[in-house]
């Protein structure tokens, strides 16, 4: 485990391990360190749920977070859609660990509940047909109104970028190869308001992905600022 510069921090090490214990093996706990955005991950119980380590990186909710600041006026944020290393689907909630008004660390629990949705269908099996279970009853877990991005754990950076970027290009419905200089712009001005910037390295992953130099990313990343001062 590695070293916890910040006193208050380490508190919540040991209860890392007491709430995984606590809650079950399908409850993940995870604690990240805000000052290491690349290698968040100081404890984790139950990590066979998102599949990650110590030392992953912030998730794209986490960096969304930290560019909205949406720490400094909530304590938590409850009951969000996540995504594991394995395609799981989980229920995540985050608590804000603040430090004179500082962000300086999030404890987070992801709930993997497979195990009871295979449960609950054997259970509707048994109280309906077949197909009225598939053509009446809404699918199991699936959102039923348009949901934000889910949680995207990873164990990389460079894996959270590609996340990022392979979001944006399917809600543009185009490839990688076949974007134009304002689409490329477009992403960029997403992913920066999505705080993949704030990850070191971001900039290569980012040009790598969208097929273009890391000096275009950093002329698009100008005028997305520039755009928003003029505003």
């Amino acid at each position: 485990m590695p070293s916890v510069p910040n006193a208050l921090l380490q508190q919540y090490v040991k209860l890392t391990e007491f709430l995984g214990l606590a809650l079950g093996p399908d409850y993940e706990v995870a604690l990240h360190d805000m000052t290491d955005k690349n290698r968040s991950i100081i404890a984790i119980a139950n990590n066979h749920v998102s599949g990650r380590e110590i030392g992953a990186p912030l998730t794209n909710v986490a960096l969304s977070i930290l560019r909205d600041k949406s720490y400094e006026t909530s304590d938590y944020r409850l009951h969000y859609y996540g995504v594991s290393v394995n395609g799981k689907e989980l229920r995540s909630s985050t608590m804000f660990i603040k430090q004179n008004g500082r962000l300086i660390g999030m404890l987070c629990i992801n709930f993997d509940d497979s195990r009871y949705r295979e449960l609950g269908g054997r259970l509707m099996g048994l109280c309906h047909p077949d197909m009225f279970v598939e053509d009446v009853l809404p699918a199991d877990g699936k959102p039923a109104v348009k949901s934000p991005a889910p949680e995207k754990f990873r164990n990389s950076t460079d894996a959270v970028a590609v996340d990022a970027i392979a979001r944006e290009l399917e809600q543009l419905g185009v490839g990688a190869e076949r974007l134009t200089g304002e689409e490329r712009l477009k992403i960029v001005a997403a992913l920066e308001q999505g705080g993949i910037f704030l990850l070191k390295g971001a900039v290569r992953d980012v040009a790598a992905g969208l097929g273009c130099s890391q000096a275009s990313v950093y002329r698009y990343l100008a005028q997305v600022k520039g755009d928003r001062e003029d505003i």
